[in-house]
C-alpha cells in the first residue's frame, strides 16, 4: 500500500506516462491493473505502452503478449494508445520510444501569470553529520512546480504546515513560511523556477523540520495566496468495479457510514472518517488536513485482506 501511495502522489505530477509492461509476464498483473487505474485517477491521458524485455522470448511469445496488452486497453480511454516493444537492456528502440514521447506527450501551455503551487513530494536535509552550526544548510524541500513562477528570494508559504501538540494533547498543523535562498533541477542551478520537471528548493528553514520526508504532502506557494486547508471533504465520487492490485479481483463493495478510508490528494495521503454517504457524495473527517480545492483529484482505498487497495476516485466539491 505503500509502493500504491507514492505511485498515485507521484502521478499527479505528471503530464503524460509509459505504462512498462514485460513481455515474459502474462498481461495484465495486479500491479499492471493498479498503475493503469491510477492513470485514470489522477487524469492522466497522455500514455505510451513499452512491451520491455522482447529479448528474453520468442518471437511467437512476443506476439502473444502484444495482443494481451491489446486486449486489456480495449474499450477503455488508452486503447489508441502506441505499444512499443524494447529491450531496455540492449537499448533496443529506444529511439522509437523517444519518438513516441515526443510526439504524444507534448509539453501543455503554462500560465505563468496564476501564483505558483507545488506540490512537496520530498524533503530533505543535506548537512553531513557533524556540520558545525555555522556551516549547517538550510532545509530543502522537493517537488513539481504545477503552476505559476518561483524565483530566489520569494517567501513562500507551506501548508498545512508542521504538526505540532498543544497542552491536552490537542494536534494542530501550523503552516510554515521561509525564504527561497536557491533553486535546482537535479544538477542545473537557477534564478527562476518554471512548470516542468522536479524542483528542489532550498530554504532557510531548520533542517529538523524538512529531514526524512517529514514535509511530504503540503503544498507551496506564495503567502495567502494558497488553496484552503480543510479538516472535512465532500467528494463526489466513483466506485471502481473491481479492487485493484489483488490477484482475486474481488469486486468493490459499497462504502458505509463510519468506515475508514485512505485518500491520497496530490501527493498528500491521509485517512479519515466517512460521516456521511448518498449514491454519489461523501463526507469525510480528516485525521490530517490537507490542502485542497473545488475540482481537485481523489483516490480513495480501503483496507482489503489486511491492506490498503485502491477502490475507487473522486472530485472534491465545496
Amino acid at each position: 500500500e505503500v509502493l500504491m501511495a507514492t505511485m498515485l502522489s507521484g502521478a499527479a505530477l505528471m503530464d503524460g506516462a509509459l505504462l512498462v509492461i514485460a513481455a515474459n509476464e502474462k498481461c495484465p498483473q495486479p500491479q499492471t491493473r493498479e498503475h493503469f487505474a491510477a492513470l485514470d485517477i489522477v487524469g492522466v491521458r497522455n500514455l505510451v505502452i513499452v512491451q520491455n524485455k522482447v529479448d528474453v522470448v520468442t518471437p511467437e511469445q512476443a506476439r502473444k503478449n502484444y495482443n494481451e496488452i491489446k486486449e486489456f486497453i480495449k474499450g477503455t480511454w488508452a486503447e489508441k494508445s502506441p505499444i512499443i516493444p524494447v529491450s531496455a537492456l540492449h537499448r533496443v528502440n529506444i529511439d522509437v520510444l523517444l519518438m513516441a514521447m515526443e510526439a504524444l506527450i507534448p509539453t501543455p501551455k503554462r500560465d505563468p501569470t496564476k501564483p505558483p503551487l507545488m506540490f512537496v513530494a520530498r524533503s530533505f536535509d543535506v548537512n553531513k553529520p557533524g556540520t558545525p552550526p555555522d556551516k549547517l544548510k538550510g532545509g530543502v524541500i522537493g517537488g513539481s512546480l504545477m503552476q505559476g513562477v518561483l524565483r530566489v528570494g520569494d517567501e513562500i508559504e507551506i501548508r498545512p504546515g508542521i504538526r505540532v501538540e498543544r497542552p491536552g494533547g490537542r494536534i494542530e498543523y501550523v503552516p510554515l513560511t521561509t525564504e527561497i535562498v536557491s533553486l535546482r533541477f537535479g544538477d542545473l542551478e537557477v534564478e527562476e523556477a518554471r512548470p516542468g520537471g522536479l524542483l528542489a528548493i532550498g530554504t532557510k528553514l531548520d533542517p529538523s523540520l524538512t529531514k526524512a520526508d517529514n514535509l511530504v504532502g503540503n503544498v507551496v506557494g506564495k503567502p495567502g495566496r494558497l488553496p484552503p486547508v480543510l479538516n472535512t471533504l465532500r467528494i463526489e465520487y466513483r466506485l471502481l468495479e473491481r479492487v485493484i492490485g489483488t490477484k482475486e479481483l474481488l469486486k468493490v463493495q459499497p462504502l458505509r457510514v463510519r468506515e475508514p478510508i485512505m485518500l491520497t490528494i496530490g501527493t498528500a495521503v491521509t485517512l479519515g472518517i466517512i460521516t456521511r454517504l448518498s449514491k454519489d457524495e461523501v463526507e469525510v473527517v480528516l485525521r490530517r488536513p490537507v490542502v485542497a480545492w473545488e475540482g481537485a483529484r481523489v483516490a480513495i482505498s480501503r483496507q482489503v485482506l489486511g491492506r490498503w487497495r485502491l477502490i475507487g476516485w473522486g472530485i472534491v466539491r465545496e
